[in-house]
């Protein structure tokens, strides 16, 4: 019997009675033909789940200590909560995403036992990782022992089903090359659409001037209406509802699916991360429905008539019926196109393009905001910034593909952003075949890896590592990716900084996400020359507690409270106000 169509509550129920099977059946036999009274059936039911569960392990242990001989290898150190099953731990995890600073448990964690430890939480085993030299390993020269498994598949289907972020082998490879072809230069170097939400982006700032606004918000926009554009060739135009009146008095139309669709996109992101939190019970915490179900409708009820749409319009191209311009390989204007030219299979393209609609949006969005909180936290930082880009483009015109390429310091700007808060923190992998991770001193033993085990590696902890980046590792500067830092952090080892992965599975739109942070970024500082935090507007109990003042690190000198879910942004928003620069005369 197969658990793939049933509640995820009610499989995991399933998969654990099968394991019981056997000491059930035991108990029955001791039952039936022993003279033991009827009440010690539950005690003899409950001894003979203990032995075998007992005996499981032992016999686990004993197949681990054989592939650790084998391997020459070494176990991680064990990280070791107070609870039965480590319960705590996860309750810790819980209690830090609401209310505490991202991965601060793990900082607790690496000063005790290193850059890798395990721990082991209701049976689930997890390997973590903050080494730069492992996540090379798990992301390029180990590719092959890492996927992202089946446990993974099933936790993330409601949302991502089978898309690129959430397959392996054979169907990620299909999925990686339908996309591919649609993120050429000519393509993601095309900036009328950028242009044109920008400057809607700005509109909505400019009608706030000397007045607090939420920017995160108005930047999450800005990346949806981009995306949806871009990809589907069909804008949901969330901005409208920031934008002042037109000149006859009337706001732009505003659709409901508009403001529904930005937050239905955020809360499944964030129920996906609580899955991911709660592994692996959180199959129980859903067992009466899944909580992703009611906003995946509203999404599907956005996305679902364009793909529909895009489909009939594709067979009534083969039959001969319409002739539609634009449709050769090298004129498409979206992904869209480029999907339906691959398949006609609806379920296939929307997971595909709901995979990229989510990576597109969101962590742009995150890191233009972050980036926003870098120039009102660094003036100097600003000026400096603000004067690369009116010396090469102006204080009015479009920069294109050459002049982002030649602003270095821009890229310099947006490197540290992502260094210090990279989009995705942490990411996971599953191990296919018992392997190892390399040592973590130089001569020592390689770190044992059982098979099955979930591999997560914190790129948010590695790129703040002080014996990784430097003594001034937590520090924002952006001249570390201009100076000698470069060659003696970044060169010698590359995977020291992975915002967008590395390896195989590195981020397709890599290069997309760069130009529309960048040319945002500088129509921005185009229109504004001051931009202050308004920690007054910040909603109550948004700004940082003040317990971090005595924490260690960025904790201690934060002047927002970074969220961490899938992706990265700033709780209750980022409240600042844009003082509008002078027009040249």
């Amino acid at each position: 019997m197969t658990t793939a169509f049933l509640n995820p509550g009610i499989a995991l129920l399933f998969r654990v009675s099968r394991r019981l099977a056997y000491p059930t059946v035991i108990t029955a036999c001791i039952t039936l033909y022993s003279p033991a009274p009827v009440w010690m059936i539950a005690p003899n039911w409950c001894l003979c789940v203990l032995v075998y569960l007992w005996t499981q392990s032992l016999l686990r242990r004993r197949r681990q200590k054989q592939e650790m001989g084998e391997l020459g290898a070494v176990e991680a150190p064990v990280h070791q909560g107070k609870w039965p099953g480590n319960l705590d731990l996860m309750l810790q995890m819980l209690k830090q995403a609401k209310e505490g600073y991202p991965q601060d448990n793990v900082a607790r964690h690496v000063r005790e036992h290193g850059l890798v430890y395990q721990i082991t939480i209701m049976g689930e085993s997890r390997i973590v990782t903050s080494d730069p030299n492992h996540m090379k390993a798990i992301l390029a020269t180990d590719f092959q022992s890492f996927e992202k498994g089946d446990f993974f598949r099933r936790q993330m289907s409601s949302v991502l089903g089978t898309g690129v972020f959430n397959s392996d082998g054979d169907l990620w490879k299909f999925h990686r090359s339908m996309s591919r072809p649609f993120f050429s230069r000519d393509r993601i170097s095309d900036f009328e659409t950028f242009g044109q939400h920008a400057d809607e982006a700005l509109a909505a700032i400019r009608a706030r001037a000397g007045a607090p606004i939420d920017v995160q918000d108005v930047l999450f926009r800005f990346t949806l209406d981009s995306a949806t554009e871009f990809l589907l060739g069909s804008c949901v135009h969330s901005l409208y509802a920031l934008l002042p009146p037109d000149v006859d008095g009337r706001r732009p139309p505003i659709s409901v699916t508009a403001e529904e669709f930005g937050p239905a996109l955020a809360r499944v992101q964030h129920r996906l991360a609580t899955r991911a939190r709660t592994s692996p019970l959180w199959p129980l915490i859903e067992i009466f429905g899944d909580k992703t179900k009611k906003d995946m409708n509203i999404i599907r009820r956005f996305v679902t008539p364009i793909i529909d749409d895009a489909l009939r319009r594709k067979r009534k191209l083969v039959k001969g019926v319409e002739h539609v311009e634009g449709t050769a390989a090298d004129e498409r204007q979206t992904l869209l196109d480029q999907l339906i030219d691959v398949t006609d299979d609806a379920k296939l393209i929307a997971d595909e393009t709901l995979n990229i609609l989510l990576a597109g949006r969101d962590t742009t969005a995150g890191t233009l905001t972050f980036s926003l909180y870098f120039l009102a936290s660094h003036p100097n930082v600003l000026k400096r910034l603000r004067d690369e880009i009116l010396e090469r483009v102006g204080s009015t015109r479009y920069p294109d593909f050459d002049d982002l390429k030649e602003m270095k310091y821009l890229r310099a700007f947006i490197n540290e952003t992502l260094r210090l808060f990279p989009a995705v923190p942490g990411n996971v992998r599953y191990s296919a075949k018992a392997t190892v991770l390399p040592p973590t001193v130089p001569g020592g033993k390689p770190i044992y890896v059982p098979a099955n085990s979930k591999t997560v590696y914190l790129t948010m902890a590695m790129q703040r590592n002080k014996d990784v980046w430097g003594p001034d590792a937590e520090l924002f500067d952006p001249d570390r990716f201009l100076d000698d830092r470069v060659q003696k952090y970044l060169v010698p080892n590359p995977f020291s900084f992975i915002p967008f992965n590395a390896g195989p599975r590195i981020c397709l739109g890599q290069q997309f996400a760069y130009n529309e942070m960048s040319f945002f970024l500088v129509r921005f500082l185009q229109a504004f020359d001051r931009i202050e935090l308004a920690p007054d507007a910040q909603p109550a109990g948004t700004l940082p507690p003040d317990s971090w003042i005595t924490s260690d690190g960025r904790k201690r000198i934060e002047r927002i409270r970074p969220k961490s879910d899938l992706t990265m942004s700033v709780t209750g928003g980022l409240w600042v106000r844009c003082r509008e620069a002078e027009k040249d005369v």
